[in-house]
C-alpha cells in the first residue's frame, strides 16, 4: 500500500481541524449514520471550549488504495514546541490560508519551520466562499511570505487549491465544480513524496519519539515515525538518549497505528509509518527507540527556548484546602515534572523557596492552559505575575521582541498605536486590509504585551484582532509603565456584606460580589486612584432604636468585574499573586499582613536606591 505522511499547518482559526473533519468523512472513516462531534480532532475539553488546537494529533485516511497519515497541528505560537517536533515526522505539508485574512503571524511562524525542514507545502486558500474573501490578494501575500522566508525554487513553485473546509470541497480552479475534496487527495498523492524511510526497511529498527502521552490502560505511549526497519509486538528494544546512552530496555507490549480517528493495535509496522509504542517506563520525547544492535541515537529537532516564566507555589491563604485535594508542594512538583516530560516547550526549575517552582514557557496562553488543566484535576496553587526571560550576550542585556499584527476598525487605530507606543512598540507597517479595517504591524518587547490584550479589546470595543509571534532578541528597551491604578485590599476576614460593598463602589471597581468569602490581604477591587487602599468589606449598617421615616432603600450593587485566569495573571503586579483553586480565582497580596507589606516595600525601595 502506498503511504503519505502530511501535516496541516495554519494560523489559529483558519480551518485546519474543520478540514480534517471533512477529509475523514469523505474517505469513509465514519459510517453514514455515525454521530461524530464537530471538530472531532479537538478531543480535549479545553480545546472544545476555546475553539483552538492545543495538542498535535494524528489520524489516517485511505484514498484509492493509498493511506495518508495526517497530523493536525496547533496554530498558536505558544504551542510551537508541538509544531516543531511534528513537522520532523512528515514528508509534506498542507498550508491552509484564510482567503479573507491572508497569511497571519502564526502562518509565518509555522511555515518558516516547514521550509527550514525542506518540506514543499501545498497551499490551500480556504474559506473562498466568504463574502469578504480575496483569494488573489491572499495568494500574492503567500508568495511574498515564502520569498521573505528564503524558500528555494522548488518551494516557491507551490501548487494552489481553492477550498471551503466547512462545505467540504477543494478545486484546482476558483470556479471549479465544488463537489468534494478529491482534488486535494490527488494533489497530496502527486506532490508529497513517499516516505524516504521506506527504502530503509531492511535495516535494524529505529524511531525518534516525538510525542508522549499517558494511557490509563497501556501506561506511557510514545508516538513517532519509524525511520528504519520493522517492529513487531513483543520485540525487545532499547531507548537511547544523546549524551547519555542507553536509558532502558523494554518489551513492546503494543503497537498502535492510526486508522481514522481510532488507534488500532497492529502486529507489526514498517519504516515510514507513524505509530505509538507501549511498554516503556523511562524513555521520553526526543529519545531514540531502536533495535538492540543500534548504538547511535537519531538527531532531534532543536526547540526554541522559553520566553516567559511564572512562579507556581503552594496556596497558603486562609481559604487554602477548601476546594482542592492536591495542595502539597511535593504533589505540585510531581505534576509539573510530568508536564515537562511530555511538553518540551516547558521548563521547570526549583527555586530558593522550598515550596515554589519556576515554570518557563512560550507565552501566557500556554501557561494559562497548564494552570487550567491543573485546577480541573483538583490542584490549588498560587501563581505570580509572568516575567520575561532575559539573555546576556557580550555584556548586553537582551530581551525577546514579538511581532504584533493587529486588525482594527479605522476609528480605533489611533488608540491602539498610542497604547502600544507607550509600551515601547515600534510600528513597521500600516495599511488598509479591506472591510473598513486597518492592519498595523509592530515590533514590541514581550514584557510590554503582558496584560495588554484585555485593554486592547476594551479600546476596540471587542472588534479588534491581535496576533503575536516571537521575532528576535534585542537590547533592553528601558522601563515600561505598569498598572496605573492601585487596588482595594480587604483588612478583615469573613463574608463580604452588600452594604459595605455599596459604600466602597465610589472608591473603585469591585471584583467580588456580596456574600463571598474574603480574608485580610485579599484584593477585592481596583482603586480609582494610584496607590493601594485598605478597606473593610464586612462593615454592616449601624442599627439604632430610632425608627426611620420611610423604609430603607434596597442596596443595588454594580455587577463586579470577573477575571478569567489569563486576565488575572496579567493584571497583578510583582507583589501580588493569583490564588487558583478548582472553584475560584482570587487575587491577593504576596504578604497578607499590612505591616509586613510596608516593611517589604521599604526594604525594596532601599535596595533600589
Amino acid at each position: 500500500m502506498q503511504l503519505r505522511n502530511i501535516a496541516i499547518i495554519a494560523h489559529v482559526d483558519h480551518g485546519k481541524t474543520t478540514l480534517v473533519d471533512a477529509l475523514l468523512r469523505q474517505s469513509g472513516a465514519f459510517r453514514e449514520n455515525q454521530a461524530v462531534a464537530e471538530r472531532a480532532m479537538d478531543s480535549n475539553d479545553l480545546e472544545r471550549e476555546r475553539g483552538i488546537t492545543i495538542l498535535a494529533k494524528a489520524t489516517s485516511v485511505e484514498f484509492e488504495g493509498a493511506r495518508v497519515n495526517i497530523v493536525d497541528t496547533p496554530g498558536h505560537a505558544d504551542f510551537g514546541g508541538e509544531v516543531e517536533r511534528i513537522l520532523s515526522m512528515v514528508d509534506g505539508a498542507i498550508l491552509l490560508v484564510d482567503a479573507a485574512e491572508g497569511p497571519m503571524p502564526q502562518t509565518k511562524f509555522v511555515t518558516s519551520k516547514a521550509l527550514r525542514l525542506g518540506l514543499r507545502p501545498i497551499v490551500v486558500l480556504n474559506k473562498v466562499d466568504k463574502p469578504d474573501a480575496d483569494p488573489d490578494r491572499a495568494l500574492d501575500e503567500v508568495f511574498d511570505m515564502f520569498a521573505a522566508l528564503d524558500a528555494d525554487e522548488d518551494q516557491l513553485d507551490f501548487p494552489v487549491l481553492y477550498a471551503s473546509g466547512r462545505a467540504g470541497w477543494a478545486d484546482d480552479e476558483l470556479d471549479g465544480p465544488r463537489q468534494d475534496l478529491s482534488a486535494l487527495f490527488r494533489k497530496v498523492m502527486e506532490h508529497v513524496p513517499e516516505p524516504k524511510q521506506v527504502v530503509n526497511a531492511d535495516k535494524p529498527f529505529s524511531m525518534l519519539a516525538t510525542t508522549l502521552e499517558a494511557d490509563p490502560f497501556l501506561g506511557r505511549l510514545l508516538t513517532g515515525r519509524i525511520e528504519t526497519g520493522k517492529i513487531t509486538a513483543g520485540a525487545t528494544i532499547k531507548a537511547l538518549r544523546p549524551g547519555t546512552g542507553e536509558i532502558e530496555r523494554f518489551r513492546v507490549s503494543k503497537i498502535l497505528a492510526f486508522r481514522g480517528l481510532a488507534r488500532q493495535a497492529v502486529d507489526s509496522a514498517e519504516a515510514g509509518d507513524i505509530i505509538a509504542l507501549a511498554g516503556l517506563s523511562k524513555a521520553t520525547v526526543a529519545d531514540t527507540l531502536c533495535d538492540l544492535s543500534v548504538n547511535d541515537p537519531l538527531s532531534a529537532q532543536p526547540i526554541d527556548p522559553p520566553t516567559i516564566a511564572v512562579t507556581f507555589s503552594i496556596n497558603d491563604s486562609p481559604l487554602a484546602g477548601r476546594d482542592g485535594d492536591k495542595v502539597q508542594s511535593r504533589v505540585i512538583r510531581d505534576r509539573l515534572m510530568r508536564e515537562a516530560e511530555g511538553n518540551v516547550a516547558i521548563r521547570i526549575t526549583d527555586t530558593a523557596e522550598k515550596d515554589a517552582f519556576e515554570v518557563a514557557g512560550r507565552g501566557e496562553l500556554q501557561i494559562g492552559v497548564l494552570i487550567e488543566n491543573m485546577r480541573r484535576e483538583g490542584f490549588e496553587l498560587s501563581v505570580s505575575r509572568p516575567r520575561v526571560m532575559m539573555r546576556d550576550e557580550g555584556g548586553k542585556r537582551l530581551e525577546p521582541i514579538e511581532e504584533v499584527t493587529v486588525d482594527v476598525d479605522e476609528e480605533f487605530s489611533g488608540a491602539v498605536v498610542d497604547k502600544l507606543s507607550q509600551r515601547k512598540a515600534e510600528m513597521t507597517e500600516m495599511r488598509p486590509s479591506g472591510g473598513g479595517k486597518t492592519r498595523i504591524v509592530f515590533l514590541a518587547p514581550a514584557r510590554g504585551l503582558i496584560g495588554y490584550h484585555g485593554e486592547f479589546l476594551t479600546d476596540t470595543r471587542g472588534t479588534g484582532i491581535m496576533n503575536r509571534v516571537f521575532h528576535s532578541w534585542a537590547e533592553w528597551k528601558g522601563p515600561i509603565p505598569g498598572r496605573r491604578h492601585g487596588v482595594l485590599i480587604s483588612m478583615e476576614q469573613g463574608d463580604s456584606v452588600a452594604y459595605a460593598l455599596f459604600n466602597l463602589e465610589e472608591r473603585g471597581r469591585l471584583i467580588i460580589g456580596s456574600g463571598e468569602p474574603v480574608y485580610q490581604g485579599m484584593i477585592i477591587g481596583e482603586n480609582a486612584r494610584p496607590g493601594d487602599l485598605d478597606v473593610n468589606p464586612l462593615k454592616g449598617k449601624k442599627l439604632t432604636n430610632v425608627r426611620a421615616s420611610g423604609k430603607d432603600d434596597a442596596v443595588t450593587l454594580t455587577p463586579p468585574r470577573r477575571f478569567g485566569l489569563e486576565e488575572a495573571i496579567a493584571f497583578i503586579e510583582p507583589d501580588e499573586l493569583v490564588e487558583v483553586t478548582p472553584g475560584a480565582i482570587r487575587l491577593r497580596k504576596r504578604f497578607l499582613d499590612p505591616h509586613e507589606r510596608k516593611r517589604e516595600a521599604r526594604a525594596s525601595q532601599a535596595g533600589a536606591a
